[in-house]
């Protein structure tokens, strides 16, 4: 079981530089990979999102790469083909027309797009490309394994949660019986004070009893919420994604045991049935930050 949420970084050395990449997560229903990248390693990105999406399922995944080049502390280099270009430009424009714009700054032309350049190796070749998914399959390990870290701990949690549920249900297992008594003597009595019993072997009457009795039978819900522990149960200790199918048990538990409480009609069986909701609630809360 993993942690829908997680951190992670990865570094690379080559010849040319390095790359450091972080990956962060948060929770979201299906897959979202934010990829950070810059345009100099936009040929990577189609590679980059089939990486990631092999190891996560689930989650609003950001991938941030940084990458330094050796020997260049600021990581910038200047663009002198297209300095020298603007230079003679702005020369030619000054002597074309004397008296406007006033003096000449070199300074302002570092301002135009593409004069200073940052530094990037050349994604075509093999070198920095492999350094490259090295720093982020490092940080896709690094990342796993916090979210291991973090899903062991909502299974102890959810899994403490679970025992509570199977508790409320087998105190509510012996109830089954009294509550159908209860029903049947309480519905005998209206019948008697409303005028509608002649005798108490009124066949017909007695049928009627019977079918609504049986409709508020809940045994079956039972049963089915014993299916569903078991299922629960199994997910649990799976390796492989599981938040959908569990937040469907908890949606199927909770339609189960709604039914059972309106059918109980039972002061006691009420109070498990509350606090069955209650500890229900918090699982499906914790399935929210699991894969």
């Amino acid at each position: 079981m993993k942690s829908m949420t997680g951190f992670g970084k990865g570094q690379a050395d080559f010849s040319g530089g390095m790359f450091s990449i972080e990956i962060s997560s948060v929770n979201r229903k299906q897959l979202e990979v934010r990829l950070s990248l810059g345009s100099e390693f936009s040929a990577w990105e189609m590679e980059t999102r089939s990486v990631v999406s092999k190891v996560i399922s689930r989650g609003a995944v950001s991938v941030r790469v940084n990458f330094m080049p050796s020997g260049s502390e600021a990581g910038m280099q200047i663009n002198e083909a297209l300095l020298n270009h603007l230079i003679k430009e702005a020369d030619r424009l000054q002597k074309a027309f004397p008296g406007n714009g006033g003096k000449f700054e070199l300074s302002n032309l570092f301002l135009v797009p593409g004069v200073v350049e940052r530094v990037s190796p050349d994604t075509d070749e093999k070198e920095p490309r492999e350094a490259f998914f090295r720093a982020l399959n490092s940080a896709l390990d690094n990342f796993d394994a916090m979210r291991r870290v973090e899903g062991e701990a909502l299974r102890k949690d959810i899994s403490g949660r679970l025992k509570n549920l199977r508790d409320a249900v087998e105190k509510i297992r012996p109830l089954a019986g009294k509550s159908a008594g209860e029903q049947k003597k309480r519905l005998l009595e209206k019948l008697n004070s409303a005028g509608l019993m002649t005798s108490g072997d009124d066949e017909r009457l007695l049928k009627e009893v019977v079918i609504y009795l049986d409709k508020a039978d809940f045994t079956e819900e039972l049963t089915r919420l014993d299916s569903h522990f078991l299922q629960f149960e199994k997910f649990l200790v799976l390796d492989t994604p599981t938040g959908r199918s569990m937040d469907f048990l908890v949606q199927e538990m909770f339609r189960e045991i709604n039914t059972l409480g309106n059918k109980a009609g039972d002061a006691e069986i009420s109070k498990q049935v509350v606090f069955f909701k209650t500890e229900l609630e918090k699982i499906r809360e914790q399935i929210q930050n699991i894969e």
